[in-house]
């Protein structure tokens, strides 16, 4: 794939309108409409493509994935409220456009995928557009015990149910978001931990993500 690392006045611009068009659907973090504004999705895309970077759409990348809508990126994100500084487990590397966002909003992040395509992909991309995270190739669904605890765990995947193994993998106080339900429609789950056993859990907006899969998912 051709990446476009070029970021004119053109991309700068539809880059704003984007971040307006999701304040109006409600996103209200002020780090994380920051970050949308930053993050250079373009070079995500194909240059025969780089018109639809900035739609608030979701956009295939193969391997039977997609870069996921900018609204669900900045949703997710806002739920976890992330302080500068944070541990994050981000469960679904795909294209690397979350990993981006999590980044600008000064997250440590620890991202993990199974499809070893795009983990090669990204791991090399992420790196020429300046951004340093930890990559893993493997079951998602089973986090990454060696580097636990994590501050946030953030699911860019629809899984069945929540995987106890990412709830012990969280600090206490933290936050683990998750999307949860069938293979073609879930809702978004965010919860607390309040304690070594203890969890408040909130179920919020309906999305539709691609299946968690792993040993701990589908």
């Amino acid at each position: 794939m051709a990446y476009k690392y070029i970021d004119n006045y053109r991309e700068q611009g539809a880059r704003k309108k984007l971040v307006e068009e999701l304040k109006k659907k409600g996103i209200e973090d002020e780090q994380v409409l920051k970050a949308i504004g930053k993050v250079t999705r373009h070079f995500f895309f194909d240059e025969t493509f780089w018109n639809q970077a900035y739609k608030d759409i979701a956009f295939p990348i193969g391997e039977g994935q997609t870069i996921s809508q900018p609204y669900t990126v900045a949703y997710q994100t806002e739920l976890l409220h992330i302080k500068k500084g944070d541990k994050v487990l981000e469960i679904g590397t795909g294209s690397g456009y979350q990993t981006c966002v999590l980044l600008e909003v000064g997250a440590k992040v620890y991202t993990i995928e199974r499809q070893e395509k795009l983990y090669e992909r990204t791991r090399q991309v992420l790196p020429r557009m300046g951004y340093k995270a930890k990559f893993f190739l493997g079951d998602g669904s089973k986090g990454i015990a060696g580097h636990a605890p994590y501050d946030k765990i953030i699911v860019t995947a629809g899984a069945p149910t929540v995987p106890e193994i990412l709830l012990s993998q969280l600090n206490i106080g933290g936050i683990l978001v998750i999307p949860v339900g069938d293979e073609n429609v879930q809702k978004m789950v965010t919860i607390l931990k309040t304690g070594e056993h203890d969890y408040e859990k909130h179920v919020l907006d309906t999305f539709r993500f691609v299946p968690l899969v792993g040993e701990r998912a589908w």
